[in-house]
């Protein structure tokens, strides 16, 4: 039971990362009906921001993390404006936004790798190896404040939609942009919100994810698992990728225990298996029911 309990909370520990990782790909689907994959870019780079505030600024853990989620707001910003706005404005087709979205997440890996290099980065020791003693059970004290920072962010998003102007503005948006738009909403601006949203959480998990692994070019990558969640979860739906996120944490976290290499097989067999019996997810929505 001890052992089961431990697991779980490890899992549960890589969930709230996916989480943050999969609500940025659900904001963005639930306004503009494609996946962003360019957000992966957006998540490395954030990660690289954090190191350098760190090593070479010599700024404080929290000054890094707020230097990489402000930087990482700005990237997802103007992605949007020069990847993906001039496609709107054009109602270009869906499949359109798809190829600018790769070709800006190879952009930008490719980038890093020109400038920066490709070896890996490893950030100093920021939290102390100490863990905290339930029972049987260890609990890191980072995985303590990952999760306390990953539940403050997605509990602050989930009030700013449902509670301020502005967020009642992107639910109706992500119902329907173009009666938004006819009701006075100013759908750039909504767009360019929902991106900075998406790229401020990002900016989070890009520096939490670099202090659990390493940091390189192609880090951008584990975005696919978050991709995933959020298919499990229901795209469209925040609950859903939260949701999603945490069980496929755990999935993943036993399945490793028992036998690491099926690890990564058992999280894309997940994926065919929802998108073949159940499309829309653990707590999807239909498209005319996004908001």
């Amino acid at each position: 039971m001890d052992q089961f309990l431990q697991q779980l909370i490890n899992g549960v520990s890589i969930g709230s990362i996916y989480a943050l990782m999969a609500v940025g790909y659900s904001l963005v689907y639930s306004i503009m009906n494609f996946s962003n994959f360019a957000h992966g870019g957006v998540i490395m780079l954030s990660a690289y921001m954090g190191y350098f505030a760190i090593v070479l600024l010599k700024v404080s853990f929290g000054g890094a993390l707020l230097l990489a989620t402000l930087g990482a707001t700005l990237i997802a910003v103007l992605i949007e404006r020069i990847a993906y706005r001039p496609l709107r404005k054009r109602s270009a087709p869906t499949l359109y936004f798809i190829i600018s979205a790769m070709g800006m997440s190879i952009l930008l890996e490719n980038l890093v790798i020109a400038t920066i290099g490709p070896q890996f980065k490893t950030y100093p020791i920021i939290f102390a190896e100490s863990t905290i003693q339930l029972g049987n059970l260890s609990i890191s004290k980072m995985d303590i404040f990952m999760l306390i920072i990953a539940a403050v962010a997605l509990v602050g998003l989930v009030f700013f939609l449902n509670k301020t102007r502005t967020g009642i503005a992107v639910r109706a948006a992500t119902y329907n942009a173009r009666a938004s738009q006819l009701m006075g909403v100013n759908v750039d601006r909504i767009v360019s919100i929902v991106f900075a949203l998406g790229g401020a959480l990002a900016g989070i998990a890009g520096v939490f994810f670099g202090i659990r692994y390493t940091v390189y070019a192609q880090a951008g990558i584990i975005t696919n698992k978050a991709f995933v969640a959020a298919v499990f979860g229901g795209l469209g739906s925040l609950p859903g990728a939260i949701v999603g996120s945490i069980l496929l944490g755990i999935i993943e976290t036993f399945v490793a225990a028992w036998r690491s290499q099926l690890r990564d097989l058992t999280t894309f067999a997940i994926l065919i298996a929802v998108l073949v019996f159940k499309p829309t997810g653990l707590m999807g929505k239909n498209t005319e029911d996004k908001a």
